[in-house]
């Protein structure tokens, strides 16, 4: 056989399962689609199907069943209701109030507990507690620790002499009671993504900062802090929904009040939507919490992959 006829023999071979690979790809690629579509369903059914469900009611106005398009009236009439404008108002003084506080706690928390001793395990179980409880039960829990005069704060404060308040009664105050309770709830969750966030930073880092002879403070500022940027991030993300979502502590202690004090837009949204009936209006509020957990969620998430690396380029 002649070299020529022996190189044609090898490219043959080579070029069969080639042809077989790209024959393949087909139902492959088909195959992966297929695997999708449960997936696809479920988000389509239960998530982006009521979004633009809702962003049609927004528009619309119900009566009787039947809805009539007004346009963005549902939108102007939200921004002139002082009741939406006083549950915006709470909302974003309930986001600082929660979400900078947790996430200091849980940092603080995270770095006290990082060493993996049994001490630190039994501790971190302790912070965690919170988190397995459902918001409804904790809310009752602290029915009976903000009941004034016999309540579990002002009994202790009674023993030092100081006089106890209205803790979910007085609308100067009853709104920060609530922020307490949801700092003590999700502090201990958010130290687990912080600890998850210690263990990847590299050792070496750490070594690096000890030879140049970098105190505890510069080595929190320029190791871990730095490192710790995405998971800050991610972390902010979630408080973010927490902050948006968590409302069933104020229908067991509050239900909005008093004086609309501790009034949040998702229970807004429900007074609107079950109370008074108004669908147009709820779903008008619902599109405006959502533009700003989005746009909130999406500064966030440009800083997520920000790290050391990135900052020497």
């Amino acid at each position: 056989m002649s070299e020529i006829a022996i190189e044609k023999a090898v490219l043959s071979g080579i070029s069969q399962p080639s042809r077989l690979a790209s024959r393949l790809a087909l139902p492959r690629n088909w195959l992966g689609v297929a695997l999708l579509i449960p997936s696809l369903v479920f988000l389509g059914a239960f998530t982006y199907w009521p979004l633009a469900e809702v962003a049609w009611q927004s528009l619309h106005e119900e009566k009787r069943g039947r809805y009539t398009y007004i346009g963005l009236k549902n939108f102007t009439g939200l921004f002139g209701d002082p009741s939406f404008q006083h549950a915006l108002v709470n909302n974003l003084i309930y986001a600082v109030g929660t979400v900078v506080p947790s996430l200091i706690i849980a940092l603080a928390l995270a770095l006290v507990l990082k060493r993996s001793t049994q001490f630190n395990t039994f501790l971190r179980s302790i912070f965690f507690l919170p988190v397995l409880v459902p918001l409804v039960a904790v809310a009752s829990l602290f029915l009976f620790i903000f009941l004034p005069g016999v309540g579990l704060i002002d009994h202790y404060l009674a023993k030092l002499g100081i006089q106890g308040a209205n803790w979910i009664g007085d609308p100067d105050i009853a709104l920060y009671s609530l922020i307490g309770l949801t700092v003590w709830k999700n502090a201990g969750y958010y130290m687990l993504f912080f600890l998850a966030g210690l263990q990847a930073i590299p050792a070496e880092a750490y070594e690096t900062a000890v030879i140049d002879g970098a105190s505890a403070w510069q080595r929190l500022r320029h190791v871990t802090l730095p490192y710790l940027r995405p998971t800050i991030a991610f972390v902010f993300v979630i408080s973010l929904l927490n902050v948006i979502t968590q409302v069933d502590h104020i229908f067991v202690l509050t239900k909005g009040g008093p004086s609309d004090s501790t009034n949040l837009l998702l229970f807004y949204i429900y007074q609107q939507a079950v109370e008074r009936y108004d669908i147009g209006r709820a779903a008008a509020a619902t599109i405006v919490s959502l533009a700003f957990l989005i746009a909130l969620t999406g500064l966030s998430l440009r800083r997520m992959d920000f790290g050391p690396e990135d900052e020497r380029r």
